[in-house]
C-alpha cells in the first residue's frame, strides 16, 4: 500500500502544477483552430445509421410490403370474400360484384395514403418528426391484428379496415420519414439517407413477393399470416423508434428551442456541441428565413398557402411533377401485371413469378448503388437520364409486345425490355422523387410541401390502377405508348426547370425558382450534365 502510494506521489510530482493552465489552454486552442479551420465534418454517426436502418426495416419496408403482398394471394382472399358473404349476409357474389368488392380491397390501400400523406404534414409539426413517426407505427401494428383476426371472425369489413389502416400509415411514410432523415443528416449525406425510404419499400415489394411463394406463405390456408407478418419487423424496431434523436432542425427552427436542438444535435453527430459550428449555420440561416416570412405574415405553411405561394410555385411544381411521374411512368402496371406480361412473353406461370422476383431484385440492387451514386453524381444528371431510358424502354415494351405474335424471338425483347425498364426507373425516378422536397424546401413549409408531393405519389398510384386494366383491354399493349408519352413529357420539364440541389441549401434553390415558370434555375454545370 504504501509502495502505491509513492509511486502515485512520484507520478504526480513529474507533472509541474504551473503547466496545468497551459495543458488547457493548448487544448482549447486546439479546439479554436478545429472549428474555425472547419477539420470537422459531419459524417456517419451511430445514430445517423441507426436511424436509417430503423426507419427503414420498421416503416419504409412495411409500406412496399402492403403493396406488392396483395397480388399472389388475389384469388384466394376473392374467394373468402364471397365465402363470408354467403354465410353472413346470404348473399353470393357474381364476378362483377366480386370484382368491385375485391378492387374495393385495393384501392382503400391508396385512399389511405392519400389521406395519410395529407395528415403528414400536420402531425409532422404538431408531434414532432420522431413521435410521428412511432405513431405510424402503431397505425402499422392495428392494420396488421385486422389481418389477423379478419379470416377468424369472417369478416371482410376488418379486412378492408386493415387496408385502410396501413393505407394511412404508408401515407405518413412516405411523407414524415424522408424528412425527418434528411433533417438528421448533414448537407454531403442528405442524398444518402434520403434513398433509404424508398430503398425499403422496393425491399418491401420484393419480400412480400418472395413471401408469397407456395413453399412459404402463399398456401391456401396462410393468407392471414401472409397479410401481417411484416409486424413482426415493426414491433422488433419501435422501441428503436424510443432512443432516436428528434430533429434538431424541427425543435431549432419549428420549436424555437435552441438548448433542445443543441442536445440532439451533439447527441446525433456524436461530438460536443460547440464544434458543430457548421451546423448551427445552416439551421440559424434557415430560422432567418422562416422569421423573415412570419413577418410578411407566412406564419401557417398549411398545403393551401403553400400553393398558393408564387415564389414557392416552381419547387412544388417539381416536387409534384416529379412525385407523380414515379407512378405514371407505369411501375406499378409493371409490377401490378409483370406476371401477366411474362406469360404473354412466352414464359410458364412459374417462370413468371419467379422474373416478377427478379425485377423486384433488380430495384432494390439499383436502390442500394444509388446510396452510392447520389453524392457524387448529383441528383439532375440521374433522374434526367432516367427518365429519358425509361421513355426508349417503355416504347420498346409497346412495340415488341405488338409484334410478340409476328417474330419468334419478340418473347425476349418484351423480357428484356421490361427488366432494363425496371433497370434505369431505380437509377433516378424511383428514389429522386421522395426525397427532393426535403432538398428544395426550408424547414417552415417542407411538411407541406412533403405532403403535397406525397398526395400527389398516391393520387399518381390511384389513378394507374384506376386506369391501366380498361387502358389494357381497350388498346393493350398500346398502354406502355401512353407511359411512354407522360415520361418523356415529365423529361422535358424537368430539364428545362430541375436545379441541381447538391450543395445548395433550400433558400439559394428557393431563390433561383423564385420567379415559377419564368425561372432559369440552372446553371452552366447543371446543363452540361444533360
Amino acid at each position: 500500500m504504501g509502495e502505491q502510494t509513492e509511486r502515485t506521489t512520484l507520478y504526480a510530482d513529474t507533472t509541474p502544477r504551473n503547466s496545468l493552465p497551459d495543458i488547457s489552454q493548448a487544448i482549447a486552442n486546439e479546439h479554436q483552430q478545429l472549428t474555425q479551420s472547419h477539420e470537422y465534418k459531419a459524417g456517419w454517426s451511430f445514430f445517423l445509421v441507426l436511424a436509417g436502418v430503423v426507419t427503414t426495416i420498421g416503416l419504409s419496408l412495411p409500406v412496399g410490403y402492403n403493396i406488392g403482398v396483395v397480388n399472389t394471394p388475389a384469388e384466394i382472399l376473392k374467394t373468402f370474400c364471397n365465402e363470408s358473404f354467403i354465410s353472413r349476409y346470404n348473399l353470393p357474389l357474381d364476378e362483377a360484384w366480386l370484382n368491385i368488392l375485391w378492387s374495393s380491397v385495393v384501392s382503400i390501400f391508396i385512399v389511405g395514403g392519400c389521406t395519410g400523406s395529407i395528415l403528414g404534414s400536420v402531425l409532422a409539426d404538431k408531434l414532432g418528426r420522431k413521435k410521428a413517426s412511432i405513431a405510424t407505427s402503431g397505425l402499422f401494428l392495428a392494420g396488421a391484428v385486422l389481418f389477423l383476426l379478419c379470416r377468424s371472425a369472417n369478416s371482410v369489413e376488418m379486412l378492408v379496415l386493415g387496408r385502410l389502416l396501413v393505407g394511412l400509415a404508408g401515407g405518413l411514410t412516405t411523407s414524415i420519414v424522408p424528412m425527418y432523415l434528411t433533417e438528421l443528416s448533414p448537407p454531403s449525406l442528405t442524398g444518402a439517407m434520403g434513398v433509404a425510404c424508398p430503398m425499403g419499400v422496393n425491399v418491401g415489394v420484393l419480400v412480400g413477393q418472395v413471401m408469397g411463394l407456395n413453399f412459404l406463405l402463399g398456401g391456401v390456408e396462410d393468407w392471414p399470416y401472409l397479410l401481417s407478418v411484416f409486424a413482426v419487423l415493426v414491433i422488433v424496431c419501435l422501441p428503436v423508434l424510443y432512443i432516436l434523436p428528434e430533429s434538431p432542425k424541427y425543435l431549432f427552427i419549428v420549436k424555437k428551442n435552441e438548448i433542445a436542438a443543441m442536445k440532439q444535435l451533439s447527441r446525433l453527430r456524436g461530438v460536443s456541441s460547440s464544434i458543430l459550428s457548421e451546423d448551427v449555420e445552416v439551421m440559424r440561416e434557415e430560422r432567418r428565413a422562416a422569421e423573415t416570412a412570419a413577418s410578411s405574415g407566412d406564419r401557417d405553411w398549411s398545403m393551401a398557402r403553400l400553393a398558393a405561394d408564387t415564389r414557392l410555385r416552381l419547387p412544388l411544381l417539381l416536387v409534384c411533377s416529379t412525385q407523380a411521374g414515379q407512378q405514371t411512368s407505369g411501375i406499378n402496371a409493371v409490377f401490378y401485371y409483370s406476371q401477366t406480361i411474362f406469360m404473354q412473353a412466352g414464359l410458364s406461370a412459374m417462370s413468371a413469378q419467379y422474373a416478377t422476383i427478379g425485377c423486384g431484385f433488380i430495384n432494390v440492387c439499383t436502390a442500394a448503388l444509388m446510396l452510392y451514386l447520389l453524392p457524387r453524381k448529383g441528383r439532375r444528371p440521374l433522374l434526367l437520364g432516367s427518365a429519358l431510358c425509361a421513355t426508349i424502354f417503355l416504347a420498346t415494351l409497346a412495340a415488341a409486345m405488338n409484334a410478340i405474335e409476328l417474330v419468334s424471338w419478340m418473347p425476349y425483347v418484351c423480357t428484356i425490355a421490361v427488366l432494363l425498364y425496371v433497370l434505369v426507373y431505380g437509377f433516378g425516378l424511383g428514389p429522386i422523387p421522395y426525397f427532393i422536397a426535403s432538398e428544395m424546401f426550408e424547414v417552415g413549409p417542407r411538411p407541406a410541401a412533403m405532403a403535397w408531393g406525397s398526395l400527389a405519389n398516391w393520387g399518381g398510384n390511384f389513378l394507374v390502377g384506376l386506369c391501366f386494366p380498361t387502358m389494357r383491354r381497350l388498346i393493350g399493349a398500346y398502354s406502355f405508348l401512353i407511359f411512354s408519352i407522360i415520361t418523356g413529357a415529365l423529361f422535358l420539364f424537368v430539364r428545362k426547370y430541375f436545379p441541381e440541389t447538391r450543395g445548395s441549401t433550400p433558400a439559394q434553390v428557393t431563390e433561383r425558382c423564385s420567379q415559377g415558370l419564368r425561372s432559369r434555375p440552372l446553371r452552366r454545370t447543371d446543363l452540361r450534365a444533360v
